[in-house]
């Protein structure tokens, strides 16, 4: 059996599917490991530590997933490299396949059975191959390290002889997993932090990170069995909007981070919420690939708005490579390892599980999710 890990070709993406640990417990299977030249170096990953830990090194991507059982990547495969995906094969990666399906019907055409990690469901037995999950903790916290970064004033609260400098004021918006890393890294870098979310849920946790929850007019029930957001109703969201366009005026930084499902990113921050803003503040959304929670957001782009300062972040995660890999990693590691049959060391891949169910996107030639998935 063969598992097969390239090196990312997308742009921007710094990340690997697989560290030397997890490399090292597939071959202690019997599974023979072949990694792509220099496809863990963005990462601090060399030849010579995959190589120590079993693996082999292949000089291209061809070479790498020839005759593969299994290939791991980060990214979805270019047009080009899924030409080379050997028919039969496994493919375990993220796909995107909420925002754009080309890819995933590429890979259906060529005979390959693809599952995209980003459809994994919200079950316990799940929580240890949730790839969004770790990879939104580091988001939150490099948004936040990103963001102060850019601010051109101290953060903590600061006694001098000269006087008093008064901490920054965070909001963040959305408190899901990066959002509350994003709240617990405001709060230990001196931050005065208030967060908003439309789950009331939520605000027990952000209050134990000693934030304070922005509390609003009533809203709807907008949680759903999944414990995700949901879209508001009309009345909801004008609650929303009145609770924001008053906190504007006293805030610096803004971490956005709200995602639906399946649809485009909530517009949180309007035109008329940036006018208000103190010139010199910094907006950082996260939500800027899935069309951004801030007026003005462009997709890996940093703009100015009434001096405000957007930043549409694209995969803040792929930034801190050496932390985001390893747990990527273990992530496709747990979600491989039901999946192979350890006796006979070969896939053994049982369908009728909800978690691969989920998230199977292409099987035997056929496209296996439908086009108003998509965003």
């Amino acid at each position: 059996m063969k598992i097969a890990v390239p090196k990312e070709s997308a742009a921007g993406e710094f990340r690997v599917a697989a560290s030397q640990d997890i490399v090292k417990k597939l071959t202690d299977l019997g599974i023979s490991v072949v990694i792509q030249k220099e496809a863990g170096i963005t990462s601090e990953i060399s030849d010579q530590m995959y190589q120590e830990a079993g693996a082999v090194s292949a000089p291209d991507f061809n070479a790498t997933v020839d005759q593969a059982d299994i290939i791991l990547k980060i990214q979805p495969p270019s047009a080009e490299e899924v030409k080379a995906l050997p028919k039969g094969s496994c493919l375990v990666c993220l796909m995107n396949v909420r925002s754009d399906l080309t890819a995933a019907k590429a890979v259906a055409k060529a005979g390959v059975t693809c599952f995209a990690m980003e459809l994994l469901p919200r079950i316990s037995r799940a929580q240890n191959m949730d790839v969004l999950s770790s990879q939104s903790n580091l988001a939150g916290y490099k948004a936040v390290i990103d963001a102060i970064a850019a601010y051109k004033k101290a953060v903590p609260m600061m006694m001098t002889a000269a006087g008093m400098i008064s901490p920054a004021q965070v909001l963040v918006l959305g408190a899901g997993v990066a959002g509350l890393q994003a709240i617990a890294t405001a709060k230990r870098l001196g931050a005065a932090v208030t967060a908003f979310d439309v789950r009331p849920s939520v605000k027990e946790q952000v209050e134990s990170l000693g934030a304070k929850f922005l509390e609003t007019a009533k809203i709807e029930q907008a949680e759903t069995t999944g414990g995700y957001a949901k879209e508001l109703d009309e009345q909801s969201k004008k609650n929303q909007e009145e609770a924001l366009l008053a906190i504007m005026p006293k805030t610096d930084i803004i971490i956005t981070t709200a995602l639906i499902p399946g649809k485009k990113a909530p517009l949180l921050i309007t035109e008329e919420m940036l006018k208000r803003m103190k010139s010199g503040s910094i907006v950082f959304d996260l939500a800027a690939e899935q069309g951004g929670n801030c007026y003005g957001t462009l997709y890996g782009k940093t703009v100015t708005h009434y001096g405000t300062t957007i930043f549409g972040q694209s995969n803040a995660a792929s930034q801190l490579s050496a932390s985001a890999s390893p747990l990527f990693a273990k992530n496709l590691y747990n979600f491989i390892l039901p999946m192979i049959d350890r006796e006979k060391i070969s896939l053994n891949i049982n369908f009728e599980d909800e978690i691969y169910q989920a998230a199977c996107i292409a099987k035997n030639g056929q496209l296996l999710i439908e086009e108003s998935t998509h965003v």
